[in-house]
């Protein structure tokens, strides 16, 4: 395991090298101010003026020049090749919450090792925000605040069942699986003004439209995290 680089107490915006809006960074700063960035996500970080806390990655995307930018002791090189530098960096930090922007809309190779690394690394609770929308590993049991008619898929990366209250379409009783059934386009029912999901064990994936973001990160912040050696099965 590696150590943990930066211990986080207002939240961790996680700056990636991928496709990146106009207003991602200022959107997840926004709601996580400590800002780490991951390989090559240093160079937009510096280019939109921010100084990231650490530069977590094995530094083949990095360029000399923008490495020689970085204040001294902010690089970290992670010289291993068997995983993601989403991951290098999951695994290096620690907060009560983390935004993740530069991450999806890329390579999907690359986009679905960064989903898994989401439910492996279950000790940070970590959104993915992309152009359209928010995603983030569910953990035993959460509300989220929503409108009806608001969007909530769930995807699972392993076998898990869960309850709802909330969902148009329940989901009590229903075994999911990535090869089989999964909760895609349901939504909050009509009269909800809130979701609540509950899982018995890690591998859900939870995507909603990016306008809950705000939404999303209040909820994770006061959710429940997995115990220690929970794992998806299967």
């Amino acid at each position: 395991m590696e150590p943990r680089l930066v211990e986080s107490t207002r939240g961790l915006t996680l700056l990636g090298g991928g496709a990146l809006g106009p207003d991602d960074l200022d959107v997840a700063l926004a709601q996580a101010p400590d800002l780490v960035a991951a390989d090559s996500g240093a160079a937009a970080a510096l280019a939109a003026g921010h100084m990231p806390l650490k530069v977590i990655g094995d530094m083949d995307s990095l360029a000399p020049g923008d490495q020689a930018r970085l204040a001294p002791g902010v690089l970290h090189r992670v010289t291993e090749q068997d995983s993601t530098d989403f991951d290098k960096v999951l695994r290096s930090v620690g907060g009560p919450v983390a935004v993740g922007v530069g991450f999806l809309g890329a390579r999907a190779d690359h986009q679905l090792a960064n989903l898994s690394a989401l439910v492996r690394h279950r000790h940070l609770p970590c959104l993915l925000l992309g152009e359209g929308d928010v995603v983030f590993a569910a953990p035993p049991e959460i509300e989220i605040a929503a409108a009806p008619g608001t969007r909530v898929s769930l995807f699972p990366l392993a076998p898990v069942a869960g309850v709802s209250e909330g969902l148009h379409w329940p989901i009590a009783g229903l075994p999911m699986a990535p090869a089989g059934l999964h909760g895609t386009s349901n939504r909050v029912a009509e009269g909800a003004v809130s979701v609540r999901l509950a899982f018995p064990r890690p591998g859900m994936l939870v995507i909603m439209p990016r306008a809950a973001l705000g939404a999303a990160v209040a909820a994770l912040r006061a959710a429940p995290l997995w115990p220690r050696g929970a794992a998806p099965e299967g």
